[in-house]
């Protein structure tokens, strides 16, 4: 984080990324200076209203980020930004976007946690837009000119005020990650499976270290004491209460809990009651520490795309095995009405043998039971993510892979990515076809 010291007095110049939240009420005119090299410009956690008229001056600005601010509107001179790609105002006031604030080569757009209600034309006539965060609104439709947005993969759409979804939107050839939970089109949770779970009481958990922390909740390792039973390891989130990027995390924790047993997911031992700050949490199965993430999260430069560590290799026995666990725990989350919506290598845990454990429901949503349009082009988007990461396993294979097994992963990977969403295979016959492979190699 950089001061505004340091900026007043020249000692950041020629930097490509100026971080400043330091309670902020105008935009300082000393950024200007910075032009010739500004690349980043993070004001988010400031109090800042508006944005000069002359912002476009930052002619390198390729990624602007504002959130936790006060702007009630998208401001028209983002628009005029002619590198900005990425554009971020999440947690702010904003009720209003203009068209003209959305700038020409605009990739990622990142709204969530506002009070918009409609969103304009122009908005689908951005033909690099990639990924579009707007969970958290009071949008009751999407403008329909995003139909001729062909590049849109990320979508998040979840927690406003939506009573449909457009079939235009089920056809987008590249979307890929779709999260639409808490609207009203939303199919409920499955109140049996929610009723069935455990109850835990908080004053038999004793949390331990801090394994991790994400945008919808901490992590911690923990004891569970049981009456008249030995302690038992296990890891318990706790949830936070503010929206996140994906959704609300109350949803998140339903679809943990409905999503039910299978050997791909982490087991969820019960729900915490009588947290004395009313807090939702899961108790679940403790991960063994051989299991490792696939892949890191993507980076402003990738957008859509996972970052994988240089000497993340697979053999083709192991690739494979982690391929046939994903399709197999998507087949079966598809069969309780579940689409996961974030199916990516960093949301997978595996170890060196193939084994794999899919998590994060962050972005789960809930869809009809019965084989409609609606559910199978739903399933089939999520698809074209699992193509996307056996496209990802195979670049990384470096020991076993024959020709042949080459020309059927590849065969595979085409069909779950083309772009009719409707002719991609379903789920249950993508795990047929990696069983034969697995048990024909």
């Amino acid at each position: 984080m950089h001061s505004l010291a340091q900026l007043r007095a020249g000692t950041l110049a020629g930097i490509t990324r100026l971080d400043l939240a330091c309670g902020l009420t105008e935009f300082p005119r000393e950024i200007f200076d910075l032009a010739d090299s500004l690349e980043v410009l993070n004001l988010s956690g400031n109090a800042l209203r508006s944005l000069p008229e002359d912002l476009h001056r930052l002619i390198r600005l390729r990624v602007l980020f504002c959130s936790d601010n006060l702007f009630t509107e998208l401001p028209v001179c983002v628009g005029r930004c002619e590198a900005l790609t990425m554009v971020g105002f999440k947690a702010n006031r904003i009720e209003q976007v203009p068209g003209q604030a959305l700038p020409p080569l605009l990739r990622w757009l990142i709204l969530t946690d506002n009070c918009i209600s409609e969103l304009p034309t122009e908005l689908g006539q951005r033909p690099y837009l990639q990924k579009l965060m707007l969970a958290g609104n009071r949008l009751q439709r999407l403008p329909e000119s995003l139909r001729d947005c062909h590049r849109l993969e990320l979508i998040r759409i979840a927690a406003n005020q939506l009573t449909e979804l457009p079939e235009w939107l089920l056809a987008l050839p590249s979307l890929t990650w779709l999260a639409y939970a808490g609207n009203p089109l939303e199919t409920e949770a499955d109140a049996a499976a929610l009723e069935a779970t455990a109850s835990i009481p908080w004053s038999q958990v004793r949390l331990e270290q801090q394994l991790g922390e994400g945008a919808s909740g901490v992590i911690h390792r923990a004891a569970w004491s049981r009456p008249g039973q030995p302690d038992t390891q296990v890891a318990v989130k706790l949830y936070k209460g503010e929206m996140t990027s994906d959704g609300s995390p109350l949803h998140e924790m339903n679809a943990c809990i409905t999503a039910g047993i299978h050997p791909n997911l982490i087991c969820v031992e019960g729900r915490i009651v009588d947290h004395p700050q009313h807090t939702n949490g899961l108790v679940m199965q403790l991960i063994e520490p051989s299991y490792r993430n696939l892949a890191a999260l993507p980076s402003l430069a990738s957008c859509s795309r996972d970052i994988y560590a240089n000497d993340t290799r697979f053999t083709a026995d192991v690739a494979l095995r982690i391929a046939r666990g994903i399709a197999s725990v998507a087949e079966h989350l598809h069969r309780q009405g579940i689409t996961h919506g974030d199916l990516y290598g960093h949301n997978i845990l595996w170890d060196e043998h193939g084994d794999c454990l899919l998590g994060d429901f962050g972005a789960a949503s809930f869809h009809a039971l019965e084989d409609n349009t609606e559910s199978r082009a739903l399933q089939r988007i999520e698809v074209r993510a699992f193509g996307v990461l056996l496209g990802e396993l195979l670049e990384r294979i470096d020991l076993g892979l024959s020709e042949e097994l080459r020309v059927q992963w590849e065969a595979l990977q085409q069909r779950c990515c083309q772009p009719d969403v409707l002719a991609r295979p379903g789920f249950s016959e993508i795990v047929r076809v990696l069983q034969e492979v697995i048990t024909a190699h």
